[in-house]
């Protein structure tokens, strides 16, 4: 019992975000379990007042989800399969986001800010990372973690049969080159320093998107269309693939004048080298 009673529950919640009211939610489902029904026996199931079962029942019919039928002299009440139901609204709905699609960018009118919105949810950051990367026709820049790159790979490698150009720094060793790839070869260091996995990406320098995900998955991310966020992004990734350009030709060099992990190199705070 009780978890048909949690299934019911979970079923009105998901008529409400359909648009049905709760009285009108109840009286459908009270009227699957138990039809043909009177409008009182309807209240009467569904545990709603007499008075507004009239009214509840009527706005149903509107809906074309309840047909209205005489029986034995009786006005009764059936409703639609569910079936039916589902595929009823699933064609209403496309057919509005279809609608939506074309109307709703007319309206839009330029913004004179750019909004920064915040990300803290992996699965809302991921969705994005992807919507960024299917946006993009002409370039991509990416800053990431194995664990990232798996989640949208699929997409980058799309993206590169279709001629975008493509360059990847990647944290750890590298498993997939997907354009032009550039290891970052102190990672552990980096994770360290940063609490958890970094990840940056620029769509044809119009947008951008970057985060941190910690070890609990958490993260804390932002993405914009602000061209200082963007330029601030791109800037980033770009420097990091000058450095590995430098590392792969030059790192015996830097190791023997900078130490392991260019320890020095990347005291910002001071101009030293190691002693010979």
């Amino acid at each position: 019992m009780r978890i048909l009673t949690t299934m019911v529950v979970n079923i009105l919640v998901q008529l409400l975000e359909l648009g049905f009211s709760e009285y009108e939610a109840r009286a459908y489902l009270g009227l699957l379990k138990h039809q043909p029904a009177t409008a009182y026996e309807v209240a009467k199931k569904a545990g709603l007042p007499t008075s507004k079962i009239y009214e509840v029942l009527s706005r149903l019919s509107e809906k074309s989800v309840v047909m209205e039928i005489m029986e034995k002299g009786k006005r009764r009440y059936i409703p639609i399969e569910p079936d039916e139901f589902v595929e009823k609204y699933r064609g209403k709905m496309e057919q509005t986001l279809s609608a939506l699609n074309k109307e709703l960018p007319l309206l839009k009118q330029e913004a004179h800010v750019s909004y920064i919105w915040n990300l803290t949810e992996y699965g809302d950051f991921i969705n994005k990372a992807r919507q960024l990367i299917e946006a993009a026709e002409a370039e991509l820049l990416i800053s990431t973690w194995k664990q990232e790159l798996e989640q949208v790979s699929d997409l980058l490698t799309k993206k590169e049969e279709q001629n975008v150009k493509i360059a990847v720094v990647h944290f750890g060793r590298v498993e997939q080159k997907i354009g032009m790839t550039f290891p970052h070869p102190i990672e552990n260091t980096i994770y360290a320093e940063k609490g958890g996995r970094g990840f940056v990406l620029i769509s044809d320098s119009r947008e951008a998107l970057m985060a941190t995900v910690r070890k609990e998955g958490k993260v804390e991310g932002a993405w914009s269309k602000n061209r200082g966020f963007v330029t601030l992004a791109e800037d980033y990734v770009k420097h990091d693939v000058y450095i590995m350009k430098i590392v792969e030709r030059f790192d015996i060099q830097l190791i023997e004048r900078f130490g392991n992990n260019y320890k020095k190199l990347r005291d910002v705070y001071h101009d030293e080298e190691e002693e010979k």
